[in-house]
C-alpha cells in the first residue's frame, strides 16, 4: 500500500456552516473515525497510526470537528458544533449509515448521533470517555490539568497534561510536545479550547446543567441501536474506568474491552490489541 501521508489523504468539503475537513483512506464500507479534545488535538493525530490496518477493510473518513483549528472555526461550545457537524459531513458526502470509531469526546459526539438517529450508525465504538464518574472523583486528573493549561498555556502544563494521557511516560516525545504545542496555542484554537475547557465555562457547564430539565446525554444512551464496543484503557487518568459501568449497563448490545498497562489513548498505547479487537468487531458477521 502507498504510505498514507497527511497531504495525500487530506479532503475539503464545502458546507452551509464553512468548510469541513477530513482524510480519507481505503476502500469498502464508511467508517467514520471522530477525534477528542485537548491541546493540539486533529482527528489525523489521533487517529494516523491506525489508518493503515483500517484502510484495509473500509473507506476511513477522519473528521476534522470545527474549532480545532483544522476545519473552518465555531462560534458554538466546540461539543455543541459537533454533533450537527457530523450529520452535514454525511450528507455531504450521500452516506446514510457508517459505521463510527470515537475517542473521548468523539466517542460522546458518536454516542449522541447514534441516540438521536439511530438509523445512521451501524456499529458504534467508544475509546474511553463515555458514561459518568461513578466511584472517582469528577473531573479526573487529566481534565483539572486540561483546565490548568487552558488557563495559563505553558508548555510545563502541556507535558504534565501529555503524561495523565497515557500510562508510559516515554510516549511523550519532543516531536508530540512541539506538534501539540503549535497547534494548541494558535489564537482562535485556545479560544475555543477556553469555551469548552475554561474554568468559567466549566463552571458555567455545571450550573447550567444543574438548573436544566434536558437529560444529559448518558442518560439516553438506552436509545443506541448500533452493536456497540466500548475499549477503554485501564489506567486511564483522565476518564476512570468506572465511568463504563452506566453505557455497559444501559446501551442494548454493547461490548466492553479493556486493555492492561494503557492510559487515555488506546488506539496508540496499545495499537496492535486494540486495531485486532475493533476489526474483529466490525467485521464480525451480523447473526441471523
Amino acid at each position: 500500500m502507498t504510505p498514507l501521508t497527511y497531504e495525500s489523504t487530506l479532503r475539503e468539503l464545502a458546507t452551509d456552516q464553512g468548510v469541513l475537513r477530513y482524510h480519507e483512506a481505503g476502500d469498502g464500507p464508511p467508517l467514520l473515525l471522530l477525534h477528542g479534545s485537548g491541546p493540539g488535538v486533529t482527528g489525523w493525530r489521533n487517529y494516523r497510526g491506525n489508518l493503515a490496518a483500517f484502510a484495509e477493510h473500509f473507506r476511513c473518513l477522519v473528521l476534522e470537528f470545527p474549532g480545532f483549528g483544522v476545519s473552518d472555526p465555531t462560534d458554538q461550545h466546540p461539543m455543541v458544533a459537533a454533533p450537527p457537524s457530523v450529520l452535514r459531513f454525511l450528507d455531504g458526502l450521500g452516506l446514510h449509515q457508517v459505521d463510527v470509531v470515537g475517542n473521548s469526546m468523539g466517542g460522546i459526539v458518536a454516542a449522541q448521533v447514534a441516540a438521536a438517529h439511530p438509523d445512521r450508525i451501524r456499529r458504534l465504538v467508544t475509546i474511553g470517555g463515555i458514561g459518568r464518574n461513578i466511584f472517582s472523583p469528577s473531573p479526573g486528573e487529566g481534565i483539572k490539568l486540561l483546565v490548568e493549561f487552558t488557563e495559563e498555556p505553558t508548555r510545563e502544563r502541556l507535558v504534565q497534561w501529555l503524561h495523565s494521557m497515557v500510562y508510559d511516560p516515554a510516549m511523550v516525545t519532543e516531536e508530540l510536545i512541539e506538534e501539540r504545542w503549535a497547534q494548541a496555542t494558535d489564537p482562535e484554537t485556545l479560544a475555543s479550547a477556553r469555551r469548552m475547557y475554561g474554568r468559567k465555562a466549566m463552571e458555567s457547564r455545571t450550573a447550567a446543567a444543574a438548573n436544566s430539565d434536558a437529560p444529559p446525554y448518558w442518560a439516553m444512551l438506552h436509545k443506541i441501536k448500533a452493536r456497540t464496543l466500548i475499549t477503554w484503557g485501564r489506567d486511564d487518568r483522565v476518564s476512570p474506568m468506572d465511568m463504563a459501568l452506566i453505557p455497559m449497563r444501559t446501551i442494548p448490545e454493547v461490548e466492553l474491552h479493556v486493555f492492561p498497562n494503557c492510559g487515555h489513548w488506546a488506539m496508540i498505547e496499545a495499537k496492535e490489541a486494540w486495531e485486532a479487537t475493533v476489526l474483529a468487531f466490525l467485521t464480525r458477521k451480523d447473526a441471523a
